[in-house]
């Protein structure tokens, strides 16, 4: 099932319409291959409709959300960040504290001691997010290799 089934599905679960302006909304998000903010999000769809209002990006967003189409995540600096999760190989993210680039990164090492913990608590892990914050190498290279 491709996302946009999803969505339709989830609303229709939740006794929501899904408009014409939701499935614009919905179209910009997907085409972005980024991790993109709310405010670039409406920038995005304002582009391509104008008459779609900041609430509806909003609303249509944490709908998306709740879909599991999108996932929500925040580096550190005060930006919700959404990314494409429905249908996307799970990756977690390594932020540099000085310079703000964030780098998407996979480890079947982590993931099995992530399960390894849980299930050593008796809990079954559903999902999990992960940020590792530290300083990039070009940032130590400018502080003169010192961290």
């Amino acid at each position: 099932m491709d996302a946009q089934q999803h969505f339709s599905d989830f609303l229709s679960g939740k006794g929501i319409r899904r408009s014409m302006r939701r499935n614009e909304v919905l179209d910009v998000f997907l085409k972005c291959e980024y991790h993109i903010s709310a405010n670039q999000l409406v920038e995005l769809v304002h582009k391509k409709n104008p008459k779609i209002g900041i609430a509806t990006v909003y609303r249509t967003l944490k709908l998306i959300t709740e879909a599991g189409i999108a996932r929500a995540i925040e580096f550190g600096d005060g930006t919700m960040r959404y990314e494409h999760d429905y249908g996307h190989e799970h990756h977690d993210h390594i932020v540099c504290v000085r310079c703000g680039i964030f780098l998407e990164i996979s480890s079947d090492g982590i993931e099995t001691e992530q399960e390894a913990v849980a299930g050593k608590l008796g809990f079954l892990l559903l999902r999990h997010k992960m940020v590792l914050y530290g300083i990039c190498p070009a940032c130590r290279a400018k502080e003169g290799g010192e961290g």
